[in-house]
């Protein structure tokens, strides 16, 4: 009733009337990734990740990199989290210990000081590797208390001295186990057989998929059944992986819906920036890219000519996704934002 009063004083488009409230609705409350995905009616929203400083510098840099793309408004921001790792400390004499040790601790500190200062939501990752179960709920209940109501579910890569994926001890195996846990905390079900449906959390839950599969999946249809496992779990949303060819996105959601995978898939895209990119992020992510890309990168003379085929190609890969009508853009920044930002202001 108000919006059609709106609607008639002033004689706008209901178009007008969805952004204009959308915004004001930003101002007043924080709210779930799928509502903004909602609250939006069919327009495509900006998003991006970011990585947490590592332990003993400054926040300073990581606001420096925000700051540039905060006016295409994001909804949410993504903060990445890392497991455990091994280092090694000299000891003298040629000695070496090997120590275990985490280099990005403080996802929450951010999400908690991004909230603060732009006002935006905050989506913290999760993982199954290196932590309990127990971890995860101590997590959970700290988001909670925060008011992060959003959060990204994975199991995480292995340690780089093991073949395979190790949960730790008394953790989740896979990220089915560990979305189970986060919706069973939504119902006021904590481990051990507590209950407080009272104060139960309310997470909206996003997941990670694959448009050229998980690199240790044996296929594509393989790979999506496990996806409908963490959807059947209580995933809320998707968020893929970077691919670089839009007809593998388009084809890997035709299939997702066809297997009765109905909620929103989120693209997830990331700019070739160095020349190395062609071949570290296939080796790393087992992803393709085309031709054309890499003919295009090949011929450049230096460096920032091969950023700015990045960008180029980035921006019609999202014009092309914004097109089709995707929910957002969500952009894979890893720190930096000028390339993000040169992208964003040609599409949104």
């Amino acid at each position: 009733l108000q919006i059609l009063q709106i609607k008639n004083l002033f004689k706008v488009s209901s178009c007008s009337i969805n952004l204009k409230l959308y915004t004001l609705n930003l101002k007043l409350k924080k709210m779930k990734v799928t509502d903004h995905i909602a609250a939006a009616n069919g327009d495509t929203l900006f998003s991006f990740e970011i990585i947490p400083p590592q332990k003993g510098k400054s926040i300073q840099e990581l606001y420096d990199n925000i700051d540039p793309l905060m006016e295409f408004k994001p909804p949410f921001i993504d903060v990445t989290t890392s497991r455990e790792e091994y280092i090694y400390v000299n000891k003298g004499n040629g000695l070496l210990e090997k120590k275990l040790t985490r280099m990005r601790p403080g996802t929450l500190g951010i999400c908690a000081s991004i909230k603060h200062k732009y006002n935006v939501d905050t989506v913290p990752h999760v993982l199954c590797g290196g932590f309990t179960k127990e971890e995860t709920e101590y997590l959970l209940v700290d988001c909670h208390y925060l008011g992060i109501d959003n959060v990204m579910a994975l199991r995480g890569d292995a340690m780089k001295d093991e073949q395979s994926f190790i949960p730790k001890e008394g953790g989740n195996h896979y990220a089915a186990d560990l979305v189970s846990q986060i919706h069973q905390l939504n119902q006021g079900n904590y481990l051990h057989g507590l209950k407080d449906i009272e104060h139960k959390s309310d997470f909206c839950i996003g997941v990670a998929g694959y448009p050229e599969k998980h690199l240790e999946s044996p296929s594509l249809t393989s790979d999506l059944k496990r996806l409908k496992e963490k959807v059947d779990a209580g995933a809320d949303y998707v968020v893929t992986q970077m691919f670089f060819d839009n007809s593998k996105f388009f084809e890997f959601v035709a299939k997702a819906r066809e297997i009765g995978i109905n909620v929103p898939i989120i693209p997830g895209i990331k700019p070739i920036a160095v020349q190395r990119h062609l071949q570290i992020l296939p080796q790393i992510f087992r992803i393709d890219l085309p031709e054309d890309l890499i003919n295009a990168v090949e011929k450049c003379k230096t460096p920032a000519d091969i950023r700015q085929v990045g960008v180029e190609w980035a921006i019609q890969q999202s014009l092309e996704l914004k097109a089709a009508g995707v929910p957002f853009l969500h952009y894979y920044s890893m720190g930096k934002s000028e390339n993000i930002r040169q992208i964003a202001s040609k599409v949104f």
